[in-house]
């Protein structure tokens, strides 16, 4: 395929199309490499983004820095087991201001830094948001509710957000795992995570309890709901991009895992 060329213009132009519009909430996931040759880069993405929800709306991404977990968890697979304990023992505390994403992308980790962006504190699965809306849902991240009602994700669910992917399918929707903790279903279970962060002035190794996080039929999801939806589409660039009511994708998705994830258990 043709490498194209990406200008601001045609990002807010796609977005308009979308039925993107001021005010709204939105949750981005983004891969900028997947636009082609985006001019400006991540830059030009946040500022097309902003500019078309303006300041009565609100961008709202993902910024989390899942590495501090507890190696045991699986995210340090990479290194050996004997170093474990040290990296427990020495892995930095998280702090909203500092502490990088990881896996994100680009756009997601240029936008936790943007000038008037809130960052809530939960110090493995963060979002980052900016708009009029930002710092009520940001505020108040509790450590075992990562995904759930009082989480950005169901305080977005509130506000009757969307949700718009860049270039990225519904593995990346955030949002599934609001519907993930709505569900009931056979094999739900929870866990304890750790994590480093600041208690009272000192790095502590906190361990909470939250669910476990299960996301691998969420591509299966995501296909379903187009089937059965309209979901808007637009080309930009390189990239299909796709937006869709966060309800409407949450709700859908509440009944598919019910029904759908019962099966594995038969």
């Amino acid at each position: 395929m043709e490498r194209k060329i990406v200008l601001k213009e045609d990002l807010k132009e796609g977005f308009k199309k979308l039925g993107l519009k001021e005010g709204d909430n939105v949750i981005v996931h983004t891969s900028l490499s997947s636009l082609g040759f985006v001019c400006g880069g991540s830059q030009i993405v946040i500022e097309a983004l902003l500019e078309t929800v303006k300041d009565s709306g609100t961008i709202i991404m993902p910024s989390q820095s899942w590495k501090n977990l507890d190696p045991e968890a699986g995210v340090h697979w990479e290194e050996p087991k004997e170093w474990w304990q040290m990296i427990r023992d020495n892995w930095p505390a998280y702090d909203k201001d500092i502490t990088p994403t990881n896996t994100m992308g680009a756009v997601a980790e240029m936008f936790r830094k943007w000038p008037g962006a809130k960052r809530s504190a939960h110090p493995a699965r963060s979002f980052a948001a900016k708009g009029k809306n930002a710092e009520y849902l940001v505020k108040d991240h509790d450590l075992s509710d990562i995904f759930g009602e009082k989480s950005p994700l169901g305080k977005l669910y509130a506000l009757d957000g969307k949700v718009l992917l860049i270039g990225v399918g519904h593995d990346k929707n955030t949002s599934l795992h609001l519907a993930d903790v709505r569900a009931d279903y056979p094999g739900k279970r929870y866990a304890n995570e750790s994590s480093a962060m600041m208690v009272e002035g000192k790095r502590q190794w906190v361990t909470y309890e939250t669910l476990v996080v299960d996301g691998e039929d969420f591509k299966l999801i995501g296909e379903a709901f187009e089937a059965a939806m309209n979901v808007n589409k637009v080309h930009i660039g390189n990239a299909t991009v796709t937006c869709m009511n966060q309800r409407g994708i949450v709700d859908f998705a509440v009944k598919w895992i019910e029904k759908n994830r019962n099966k594995r258990h038969e």
